[in-house]
C-alpha cells in the first residue's frame, strides 16, 4: 500500500468545515470545500510519492495498467481506473441532475463529437451511476415519488398556472413525463412569477418548507418545482443512498462518501445556472416511482459491510475495528483504494504498510496481496465491482 494524497476541489457549494474536520486541518478553511476525489479523474487525479516528489496516479496506471488494475478490470474497462471515490461536503443545494446508461452516454458521445465544450451533454463514453453513505445527518432528493402525492403538494399552493402540471400528474407514472416537461419547458421570462406566486401562497407543510428553502438559493429557478416530484431523504450516518442511470437527485446538504463510475456525464434538471437541455434530460430520465431509494447495508464479517449495488464498476466496504477486534483481513481484488475515517489504521496488502488517520488514505495494485488492516477506527475501502 502507498500514501494517495486526494484533490480537493472548491466548488460553491461546499462546506468550509467538513473536509477540514476529517482530516484534522483548521477549521473554518480559506474557501469552500465541496470534494476530496481519491482516484485517477483526468480533471483532478490523485497522487503517490516517487522521489519525494508528487506523481499523478492516472500517469502511474497509464505506464503499468495491468500491474496497477489487474487483468481482469483492463479487459472489462480499459486501462484506466472504473471508479472513483470521494468525500462530499455540501453546505448548499447541488443541481437537480441524471445520468446515462452506457448506451445512452456511448451513442451521444459519438453524436456530439465536433460540438464545443460548452455545448456538449456527454464528456466521455461512459455511464455515472453513483452510491452515497452518509457520514452525518444529510439531506437529498432522489427518485420520483408517487405522482398522486406529487399532485396534492402543487395543488396545495393554489396557483392555477400549476394546474396543467397537477393534472399530469393524476395520470400516474405515464403522467410524469408531462409533468416534468411543463415544468422545466416554462417561459423564461415567466419562471421567476411562478416562483414567486408559489412562495407567496399560504401553504404549509415539509414540501412548502423545501420549496422555500431552494428558493433561497435558486429564485426563479423552475427546478424549486420540480424538486416537489421527487423523494425527500434525510439519511442518518451510515445509510445510503443508490443513484442508478435515469435517476433525478440532487444532494442538499451534508457530508458523505460517494463512489461512483469514473464518468462527467451530467443532465441537469434545474437549481442551476448551467445550461439545461431539456429534450435530452426528458429522453435518458425514467419515470418510475422510487418507493425506496435507501440501499441497507449487508453484513460480510464481523465489522465489515457492504452496499451491494447491481454494477461492475466499483464496490465499497465500510470496516469497522474496535479495541476487542483490531485486525481485519480482506481478500478484495485489486486495486484497492482505503480512506481512513476515523481513529488510527494501518494498511498492509504484502507490499507495503501504510500507517492513517483520518482523512488520509492510501492506494494498492492489483498484483498485491489480500490487504490487511490494523488498529481502532473505521475506514471505507473501494474496488471495482468484479467478483
Amino acid at each position: 500500500m502507498e500514501l494517495l494524497r486526494g484533490s480537493i476541489r472548491d466548488y460553491a457549494w461546499g462546506s468550509r468545515s467538513a473536509i477540514a474536520e476529517l482530516q484534522g486541518r483548521p477549521a473554518p478553511s480559506a474557501g469552500p470545500e465541496a470534494e476530496l476525489w481519491l482516484g485517477a479523474h483526468p480533471n483532478a487525479p490523485a497522487t503517490v510519492q516517487r522521489d519525494g516528489s508528487p506523481v499523478s496516479l492516472a500517469d502511474l496506471l497509464t505506464a503499468e495498467p495491468t500491474r496497477w488494475l489487474g487483468g481482469r478490470v483492463v479487459e472489462r474497462f480499459g486501462p484506466r481506473l472504473p471508479f472513483l471515490l470521494k468525500v462530499l461536503a455540501a453546505d448548499a443545494p447541488l443541481s437537480l441532475q441524471a445520468h446515462p446508461d452506457r448506451e445512452q452516454a456511448r451513442a451521444g458521445f459519438t453524436a456530439e463529437a465536433g460540438r464545443p465544450e460548452g455545448a456538449r451533454n456527454y464528456v466521455d463514453p461512459h455511464h455515472k451511476p453513483e452510491l452515497l453513505v452518509a457520514l452525518s445527518p444529510f439531506e437529498a432528493l432522489c427518485g420520483f415519488r408517487d405522482p398522486a402525492e406529487s399532485a396534492v403538494a402543487l395543488a396545495m399552493f393554489g396557483v392555477p398556472a400549476l394546474e396543467p402540471v397537477v393534472a399530469a400528474l393524476g395520470g400516474g407514472a405515464a403522467g410524469l413525463r408531462e409533468a416534468v416537461r411543463l415544468l422545466l419547458s416554462w417561459p423564461a421570462d415567466r419562471r421567476a412569477a411562478l416562483v414567486a406566486a408559489v412562495l407567496a401562497a399560504e401553504a404549509a407543510g415539509p414540501d412548502a418548507e423545501l420549496a422555500r428553502a431552494l428558493a433561497a438559493d435558486y429564485p426563479g429557478d423552475p427546478g424549486v418545482l420540480v424538486a416537489l416530484l421527487l423523494n425527500h431523504v434525510w439519511l442518518a450516518p451510515g445509510e445510503a443512498i443508490w443513484m442508478p442511470a435515469g435517476n433525478l437527485h440532487a444532494y442538499l446538504r451534508g457530508t458523505g462518501v460517494e463512489i461512483m463510475a469514473a464518468s462527467d456525464n451530467v443532465l441537469r434538471g434545474g437549481l442551476t445556472p448551467k445550461r439545461v437541455d431539456v429534450d435530452e434530460l426528458l429522453r435518458v430520465l425514467r419515470f418510475e416511482v422510487l418507493d425506496d431509494p435507501l440501499v441497507p447495508p449487508e453484513a460480510v464479517s464481523a465489522g465489515v459491510v457492504r452496499w451491494p449495488v447491481p454494477v461492475e464498476d466499483f464496490a465499497l466496504h465500510r470496516v469497522t475495528m474496535g479495541a476487542g477486534a483490531p485486525s481485519v483481513r480482506l481478500g478484495l481484488p485489486g486495486p484497492r483504494v482505503v480512506l481512513c475515517r476515523a481513529g488510527r489504521l494501518s494498511a498492509d496488502d504484502g507490499r507495503g504498510v501504510v500507517s492513517l488517520v483520518s482523512g488520509q488514505a492510501a492506494i494498492g495494485p492489483a498484483d498485491a496481496g489480500p490487504l490487511v488492516l490494523t488498529g481502532v477506527g473505521e475506514a471505507y475501502v473501494a474496488t471495482a465491482g468484479l467478483d
